[in-house]
């Protein structure tokens, strides 16, 4: 895939990652496509090689999605960036890295803040039930309540553990441990009836891999 076909293809989907976002694609060994943001700007060149110590060179050793906080050690700019490897039979032969300023990391390292009525709320990620864009908002149920949120569900999917979230539908993500049952829904999709009693759908996009993460 040459250069412009790779800016097309970013452009195409750039409404998935966050408008704070760096772009950069790699193949297995060096980076061939960089598109920076206003908001961090690595430096990378077409040509770079992978280093080390970069979540594109450990999403591409681990064969699998990497999110980590890199220190200013390796490209003098201290950044957030999730990586997801392509993957051809069986092997990495390069991956796609979205790169985010590292201080909205801190904002967001253990809770959210929601709007609720006329104040703001602290919740811990622990207490989120599920995230869920409606109406051009991103609103989240949690145990204190419905509020919502200033980031959109792409923005704020790159931060939420992996360990506990999970994206099932374009609109919505679930934290795995308030999902009481997993009914199908159809031929290959699913419906999830959450612990208080709300249902999430799990659209076919997303139903593969979820299936694939829960281990069903």
């Amino acid at each position: 895939m040459d250069y412009f076909s790779i800016s097309s293809l970013v452009e195409s989907f750039k409404d998935l990652f966050p408008k704070e976002a760096s772009i950069a694609v790699s193949d297995s060994r060096q980076f061939i496509y960089y598109k920076p943001s206003k908001y961090v700007d690595l430096k990378i060149k077409p040509g770079d090689r992978i280093g080390e110590n970069t979540v594109t060179f450990k999403a591409l050793a681990k064969q699998d999605k990497m999110s980590e906080h890199i220190n200013s050690n390796v490209f003098g700019t201290p950044y957030f960036g999730t990586s997801v490897p392509i993957i051809d039979e069986g092997e990495a032969k390069g991956c796609l890295t979205a790169i985010l300023p590292s201080k909205q990391l801190r904002f967001l390292a253990s809770f959210l803040t929601i709007h609720l009525e006329d104040r703001w709320f602290p919740v811990p990620y622990e207490d989120v039930m599920f995230l869920e864009a409606k109406q051009r908002k991103t609103w989240i149920q949690s145990k204190r309540g419905m509020g919502t949120h200033k980031f959109s569900l792409s923005e704020l999917e790159f931060y939420l553990p992996e360990h506990l979230f999970i994206r099932c539908h374009r609109s919505y993500i679930v934290n795995v441990n308030y999902i009481a049952e997993i009914q199908p829904d159809s031929h290959s999709t699913f419906l999830l009836i959450m612990k208080d009693k709300s249902k999430v759908p799990v659209s076919q996009t997303f139903a593969s891999q979820f299936r694939k993460i829960l281990s069903f």
